[in-house]
Parts: structure tokens; sequence; C-alpha cells
């Protein structure tokens, strides 16, 4: 044997033991059960991101790299809110990721708001160091301005906007932007809280108040739309105190939902800008009287922080349950087999399946990998929230039959094969109903009126959840409250229902309750 032949022959060996370990390690990964939710939630949350190959962290300080499956679902809530944006009217653009440092100034509230978090270019060029140390920045390359990474847009879109408006007939603007945004979080969490993460961000102006508050509110409504009909969680929906406000902005709308630790998370927020930013940016228009004044503004957003609260409002303690309509893939076949005569017959039967079943528009995959059992895939897709799974085996054959498992319910009926199809359509939209109506029940078993302050502590350190109590208005009360229990006002809710009583803090009167909860 030549020498060439036997270092061959060691590679081959040496890379076929390389991914005989990397097959058992991957067994032994999936085999793990998870955290328990009730032992450690935290740990919970973060193995089911990495596992269920949602996402990781990155190089670079509290970043994360969102993987394929990850962004698939996100790709899914993409695509639903952008179409939502455009039945009500709205069109996409793109802004600059630089914001000159001095635009940020021109709205006193909004740079007090961002100046903690933001990241400031200086320079524009490298160069080798002198002494032979490596790559240096280049002193002589020094910015004219100093430049923002964008931490959210008003600014410069809001000077784009003094080019584009002259007359009422200008108005209104309906525009959108998707994009990434950095704002330096000292404390991360994948998904959650990042460093850089992608979002939405609607800018709009208007030539009057009215319109500008209308259009705030239609928005909120479409994200509660979409958060209750497309992530199966309900929300409330309220107007921030003043202290929680969007800088710059004179109302702030959002959407509060609950997880499944009893921690509330801000869900979607909506601005009402008045004039703020139109008179820092000059943005004027003439009216049909000839009458010249200022315009009116919103802006609005959300972002992938809607993943962490898909994963924190319904999965369990084996892994993600996703809602059907924004699952990647809402149907799996996972073929029982020995023989390859067996898995022709059953591949025969899915692929009709599979035909009929994405003529409807669901997505379905075929999973005839010969490199893991059918129990290994069976514990991959729970993990990774597929909705269903159908088994078929050569008895099944036999008998014109197949097996599906539903993943929210762990539920397993075996369905003629002729059958199937409608079957899972009915089964789908029950499962998004159910997972939906579960999330309801929790978040209305996790809410608790209180009428003092005693009682309000020992909700917030016993089951936790929402907490609907009097506050008397102040800022001073609600900084107080914050201190002494990590409490805070999540919002005033818009259908409140006006109750003459007294805030649980100050005694001082009140005229509705007010939601309390520790949040993300």
């Amino acid at each position: 044997m030549q020498k060439t032949d036997s270092l061959f022959y060691l590679y081959l060996l040496a890379y076929y033991f390389s991914e005989l370990n990397k097959k058992h390690t991957n067994i032994s990964q999936m085999a793990k059960s998870l955290p328990k939710r009730s032992e450690d939630y935290s740990l919970w949350y973060n193995e089911i991101v990495k596992r269920a190959d949602l996402a990781e962290h990155s190089a670079v300080r509290g970043c994360m790299v969102i993987k394929p499956y990850g962004y698939s679902i996100w790709e899914k809530m993409q695509a639903e809110i952008d179409r939502m944006f455009k039945e009500t009217g709205h069109t996409n653009a793109y802004f600059p990721l630089f914001v000159p440092k001095s635009y940020l100034s021109k709205e006193a509230d909004h740079v007090e708001g961002f100046a903690k978090e933001c990241a400031v270019v200086t320079h524009y060029r490298l160069k080798n160091a002198d002494d032979g140390s490596g790559v240096v920045v280049d002193p002589e390359a020094k910015l004219e301005e100093e430049l923002i990474v964008r931490p959210t847009s008003e600014t410069v879109i809001w000077n784009t906007y003094k080019n584009w408006i002259q007359s009422y007939r200008d108005l209104p603007i309906l525009v959108n932007q998707w994009a990434n945004v950095v704002r330096w979080e000292m404390r991360t969490r994948l998904f959650l809280r990042t460093a850089e993460f992608l979002w939405q961000e609607g800018h709009t102006a208007h030539a009057t108040k009215g319109e500008a508050e209308a259009e705030t509110k239609q928005m909120l409504d479409v994200y509660a739309e979409f958060a209750e009909c497309f992530m199966a969680m309900p929300v409330i929906k309220g107007v921030k105190t003043e202290s929680e406000r969007f800088p710059g902005a004179v109302d702030t709308y959002c959407i509060e939902a609950l997880m499944q630790d009893g921690k509330a998370l801000q869900a979607g927020t909506s601005h009402f800008l008045g004039q703020n930013f139109a008179k820092a940016f000059d943005v004027r228009f003439a009216g049909m009287d000839g009458k010249v004044d200022y315009v009116w503004g919103t802006s609005w957003g959300v972002s992938t922080r809607l993943m962490g609260a898909l994963i924190m409002a319904h999965s369990d303690d084996q892994g993600l349950v996703l809602p059907p309509k924004l699952a990647p893939i809402q149907v799996v076949i996972v073929p029982i087999y020995k023989t390859d005569e067996q898995l022709k017959s059953i591949r025969k039967v899915a692929d009709q399946i599979r035909t009929e079943l994405r003529s409807s528009g669901i997505s379905i995959k075929f999973d005839d990998r010969d490199t893991q059992s059918p129990g290994w895939k069976f514990a991959e897709y729970e993990l990774k929230g597929v909705p269903l799974r159908i088994a078929i085996g050569p008895r099944d054959i036999e008998n014109g039959t197949v097996e599906i498992a539903r993943r929210d319910t762990k539920e397993k009926a075996t369905y003629q094969t002729s059958a199937v199809c409608d079957a899972i359509r009915g089964l789908l939209d029950e499962i998004q109903s159910n997972i939906y109506r579960k999330a309801f029940d929790f978040r209305s078993d996790l809410t608790t009126k209180v009428n003092t302050y005693d009682e309000f502590k020992e909700a917030l350190d016993g089951k936790g959840g929402f907490v609907m109590a009097h506050w008397d208005g102040t800022v001073e009360t609600e900084e107080k409250i914050k201190a002494e229990t990590k409490a805070t006002i999540r919002c005033i809710p818009m259908d409140q229902e006006e109750e003459n009583g007294h805030c649980i803090y100050s005694g001082k009167p009140s005229k509705g309750r007010v939601v309390f909860a520790r949040a993300y």
C-alpha cells in the first residue's frame, strides 16, 4: 500500500469517528431534558432558544445570531405584520443607519431618553500600527461630525420629511421601514434585550391632530390583532404614564402581555408625537386656507422581542409550542420503516398528503432522514414546536390509516388516510384557538384586583401577574411603588372603567384602576 493510500484511509477513519461522535452528541443533547420552568425560568428560556435552534450569542458582546429556524419564525411574523400595514395604506421605505449627532440634540426629551444607549462613530478609516502591533484607528480620518448608529429613526426621518412636505397635498405620509437598530444595553438576553435587534418602525405625518391621534390608535389595534390572532397571545391595550412615555412623544400607547412566570412584557408601542419633531426640524405645510402650520406626527414599532414573547407565552418543559399560523413547519411526517420497500410505500402516501395540504397553503415536511431514529425525530419536532406530527408505518399502509399527534395537548389519534387532510385543517385551527384560550385563562387567573398596599405586595410576591390597583396619578407615587416593589405601571387600560377609589399608596382619590406588574 502506498503512503498516500494509508493517509487517505486514516483520514476516512478519522472522519467516520468524528461524524459518529457528532451524531451521538446530538442524540445525547436531544435526550437531555430541558430545565423546568418552575425551577429556573430564566435557564429554561435560554435553553429553549439554544436547543430549538432559534438563536445564539455572537462574538460581539450583547448581540445575537438568529439561526435559520428562528429567522423563519420572524419572517412569518414580518410577512403578516407587513401585510396588515399595507392593508391600512402604509408603504415601506428605507432610511440611513447613521444619524448625525446634531440631529438628536434638536429634540431635548428624545436625546435625554437615548443618550446612554448610543453607539458613536468617530472615525472612518483604520491603518496598520507603526510598530507592527496590529490595526489602529487612523487619527487623520476623524469625522467632521460624529454619527450615531441608529437607536431609532425619528430624527433622520423628520429631517427628510422637511424636504418632502410643503402643502396639505403632500399629506398624509404613511411610511414604515424594516431595519436593525442599536441600543447599547448593558444586560442582555436573547431576543428580549440585545444591543442590536431587528424591528419595524412606522413614521407618519398628518395635517391635523385628530388624524395623527387616529393613526396612533389604529396602529395599536393592528399590533393587538396580530398578537391575538397570529401569536395567540392576549394583550391589554393601554396608555403609558408620563414616566414610561417614549422620549419626545406626547402620548405612548402600548400592548402588554403576560408571560408564564407572571411577569409582563411590552409587546408593541405606538406614539402620538404631536408637533414635537415637526417643530424640532421645522417641518411645516400650507393648509387649504393658505395658513402655514407644523405637521402632526406618529411613530410605532414592534421588534424581535416578539420572538421572546412567543416563547415565554406558550412553551412548556418539552420545548416550543408554536401557534400554527406562525410555525415554519405546521405538519411533519415521520416514516417508520425497516426496508426500502416499506419506505417507498410510505413515501407514496406521504406525497399524496403533502400535495393536497400544500395546495391549501399548509407547510409540511416529510422527514425521511436515515441518520436518526423515529423516536429522535419525535423529540426534535416536539422541541421545535411543530403543531402536528404524522407517523406512518407498514401497518398504517395496510390499514389505510395514519397516526397524528398534537403538540399543544400531546394527544394522539388515528385517522383514515382518505380523511386526513380535512382532519389536519380542522386540527390546526383548533390548536390555534386552544393555545390562545390557554394563555387567556392563564392571564385571567393571574389578574388580581387589590384595594390596599398590603394586598398589592402580597399579590406581587404571591402569584405575580397583573395587579389592578388605584393610583393617584402622580410620578412621585409611581416611583416610590417601583422602588419598594420593583413593579411598574404597565399601562392605563384604554377600556378602563370609571371607578371611584383611593390610591393604594398615598390614599388620595382615584377614578380608575391601572395595571401594575413586574416586567421584562
